[in-house]
């Protein structure tokens, strides 16, 4: 059990027998009455986030969230297998778990998956993935002057927006976290 004085950020909680992890934190006195911890909080199953306020010395349980390294392996319907680099066994991830991620996810990605209590809630991708055009439209020479995108169709199926030179066959590297273009390979 921890109490409120030992919050920080990132540490994971429950609360109404809820999972949640501390986004941020502040220490409040109000004019009368006893102190109060503001906190937000993100749900760790569902991705909400809310803001809650706890008396000051609330106790609270504390949640075990461990990370394994796995490599994503292929899409069977609505499901996605990955295989554990170490043990090399393989578990399946419904789509709901994983959400817009799915936009980005290639054969043999390394990814990490989040395990609550021994029971996967998620997976991280790299902040930063190299991945191929599979089409778009053809861009004219000189286009890499103006600040001008197109859409354009990844090898994963997701549609992205690029600039006018690039090119279907052409690596990019996407940030996964805003699905943004950053730059040709």
């Amino acid at each position: 059990m921890i109490s409120t004085s030992d919050f920080k950020n990132g540490l994971n909680i429950l609360v109404d027998k809820e999972p949640y992890q501390i986004t941020w934190f502040q220490n409040h006195k109000p004019g009368k009455g006893g102190a109060v911890m503001r906190v937000k909080l993100k749900h760790l199953k569902k991705g909400g986030t809310i803001e809650r306020t706890f008396k000051s010395g609330e106790k609270f349980e504390m949640l075990s969230v461990t990370r394994q390294k796995k490599q994503f392996l292929y899409k069977e319907g609505e499901n996605f297998n990955f295989m554990d680099m170490n043990s090399y066994e393989q578990i399946t991830v419904p789509q709901s778990l994983l959400g817009k991620m799915v936009n980005f996810l290639k054969e043999n990605l390394e990814v990490e998956a989040i395990y609550l209590e021994n029971e996967i809630i998620g997976i991280d991708l790299p902040i930063i993935i190299e991945i191929t055009i599979a089409e778009t439209e053809q861009g004219i020479k000189g286009d890499s002057v103006s600040n001008t995108t197109k859409t354009a169709k990844l090898e994963t199926g997701a549609d992205i927006h690029v600039p006018l030179f690039i090119k279907k066959g052409d690596k990019i590297k996407v940030d996964t976290r805003t699905g943004e273009y950053v730059e040709r390979v």
